[in-house]
């Protein structure tokens, strides 16, 4: 009878390294995502998440919550309280409600994070009032949350291409909006940083760091 591999599991310490990881790319890609905002925006997508993951680093330096979920309530916390614009509490609302969802237990499965992930991004969706197709952060958002029950791999494509199809949509939230038909043919930056989030999680993931 064959031997049934246990499930993958993950810690606090896989969810500490997926945001550092993300902060390191919005360190990387920081320049670019003001270059997308210059052009529908404000300019300041990328100085406000570098302002932001930076502070999450600091704080993940600092304090060291035991439960997966924790770590993302207080990445959250510290989105909200330093991250000005829209991007804080959008951001800050994802992590805290995925935080929430999955409580106080030590590690969580795939699907666990996939449901808490999924209920951070209908949180988002409710603080906003967009939806997918408005060009915002869902258009990354919700394909990479459907894909993450194949691979995480999966959910970074879903949410780079969510991104890129971005370009041609007319702006229907946020400031891109006030522009009407002029937002149309720019990929919206917080679509971008959204991919950049679930491309940091397949990474991590990637690396093979989780228990079982």
């Amino acid at each position: 009878m064959p031997v049934q591999e246990p499930e993958k599991t993950f810690d606090a310490g896989f969810f500490r390294r997926w945001l550092t990881t993300a902060a390191a790319a919005v360190e990387r890609e920081a320049d670019r995502l003001t270059a997308l905002d210059s052009a529908i925006g404000d300019a300041d997508h990328g100085s406000n998440m570098l302002r932001g993951f930076r502070a999450v680093t600091a704080v993940l330096e600092r304090e060291s919550p035991a439960a997966p979920g924790a770590v993302l309530v207080l990445a959250g916390r510290q989105l909200i309280s330093t991250v000005g614009g829209a991007s804080g509490p959008l951001y800050g609302t994802l992590l805290r409600r995925a935080g929430k969802a999955l409580g106080d237990s030590p590690e969580v499965t795939p699907a666990e994070l996939t449901e808490a992930l999924r209920t951070g991004v209908a949180a988002v969706a409710q603080l906003g009032g967009a939806k997918a197709g408005d060009k915002t952060m869902l258009d990354a958002l919700e394909p990479a949350v459907e894909a993450l029950g194949a691979s995480f791999a999966a959910a970074a494509e879903a949410a780079d291409r969510g991104a890129l199809a971005t370009v041609p949509l007319q702006a229907r939230k946020g400031r891109a909006s006030y522009l009407g038909e002029r937002s149309i043919g720019h990929q919206d930056p917080g679509a971008t940083s959204a991919a950049l989030l679930i491309a940091a999680l397949a990474e991590t993931a990637a690396t093979g760091e989780v228990t079982e």
